[in-house]
């Protein structure tokens, strides 16, 4: 791997690796695993933005640290997970399905606790997460949101990629190209 896209989220630079996706497309690959500066630096630019929501919610797996970050930002104690799998907890959760991802290609499905979807319910929510593309990630957290009960407030991101840049729905730190 030996071609990158670098990158400056609001004072913070980074070299994004350019990988090759199976449909084709390359995408410059934003990883906040294991990256404690980058994590902080853009949970706390993102809290700005999600400052008046009541609660927030993520889905696993990238967007935990980055939501763990901005929620410890803007005094909340609690922010509820969508998990991609249904765990033994979640028996008495919510669960959507929704269309397929850029990364992956195949369907989606997320899942909700109950904890989560009594946390959500007739609150003002902020979807949080680390990148936005196709927004099929988003129309499944938004649908989860619709299901328990909430009212979708902010949607923040630290990336947009391609022509989610152009969406006034949203709210991001950087954009970048599809390549």
């Amino acid at each position: 791997m030996d071609k990158f896209l670098t990158l400056n989220i609001e004072g913070y630079t980074t070299d994004l690796p350019i990988l090759p996706l199976p449909s084709g497309i390359n995408i410059a690959f934003f990883n906040l695993h294991g990256n404690a500066e980058l994590t902080e630096h853009c949970g706390k630019k993102l809290a700005r933005f999600v400052s008046d929501c009541e609660v927030l919610l993520t889905a696993e797996s990238k967007g935990l640290q980055l939501t763990h970050v901005v929620a410890r930002e803007i005094g909340h104690h609690y922010y509820a997970v969508a998990r991609k799998s249904k765990k033994l907890y979640m028996q008495d959760g919510i669960e959507v399905s929704y269309g397929s991802s850029i990364t992956t290609g195949k369907p989606q499905q997320l899942f909700l606790s109950k904890h989560d979807v009594d946390l959500i319910k007739g609150k003002k929510v902020g979807i949080v997460d680390d990148v936005v593309s196709t927004g099929e990630s988003l129309k499944g957290l938004e649908m989860l949101v619709e299901k328990a009960g909430g009212i979708i407030h902010k949607k923040a991101f630290v990336l947009a990629e391609g022509e989610a840049a152009d969406r006034k729905d949203i709210v991001y730190l950087e954009k970048i190209p599809l390549l």
